[in-house]
């Protein structure tokens, strides 16, 4: 971006903050992750859980 387009869109750049930094880590680690990996360990488990429904349990014919 030039000068010029910056001056006219008034867009600074101002680095992130060691506070805002961690505000950021501790939101992904506490509050995104976890919810991230319940959703996917939750849909594997559905999905498990439909094929079994519409193959049968896993294991030898009888």
């Amino acid at each position: 971006m030039s000068d010029g387009a910056k001056a006219e869109t008034g867009a600074t750049f101002r680095p992130a903050t060691r506070r805002q930094e961690f505000l950021a880590f501790i939101v992904l680690a506490i509050l995104i992750w976890p919810v991230i990996a319940v959703g996917v360990v939750g849909g594997y488990g559905f999905l498990v859980w439909m094929l079994q429904l519409v193959f049968g349990p896993p294991g030898p014919p009888r």
